[in-house]
């Protein structure tokens, strides 16, 4: 998210779209990961992200509006998760991409985060926090 941040504050003018794809069997799309990116976006870019993020293009007509920050959910076979978050402009792109191969990684990334919580005051932590971002 802190990437997503920082990107989206540098590369001023640049349309931001966000892809993610998961397995056919999961039941929110978005996902609550892009969404948050979204919001990460939208914060570099001081924008409200209620006012500005477009969830698919079903019945959007004509062209993209110059703050909108797009989401699109791709549902299909056995893909753990791929989250990419994309800077688009004339003559360039910048993408920036994670995949999860295994739902192995996130349940390492729980327990490292289990045993780094376990050592900190009483409080409310995110996994930012955990990580040191």
């Amino acid at each position: 998210n802190k990437l997503v941040y920082q990107a989206s504050a540098a590369l001023e003018g640049f349309d931001i779209e966000i892809v993610e794809m998961h397995h056919k069997h999961k039941k929110d799309a978005p996902s609550g990961t892009a969404l948050t990116l979204s919001e990460s976006a939208a914060r570099g870019r001081e924008l409200d992200i209620d006012k500005v993020r477009v969830s698919g293009r079903d019945g959007n007509i004509g062209a993209r509006t110059k703050d909108e920050i797009a989401v699109m959910a791709l549902r299909g076979g056995d893909i753990v998760g791929r989250h990419t978050v994309g800077f688009y402009n004339d003559g360039e792109f910048i993408e920036l991409n994670h995949t999860a191969t295994s739902r192995n990684t996130f349940s390492k990334g729980a327990i490292r985060a289990g045993g780094w919580l376990i050592e900190q005051e009483p409080g409310l932590y995110s996994i930012a926090d955990c990580l040191g971002i």
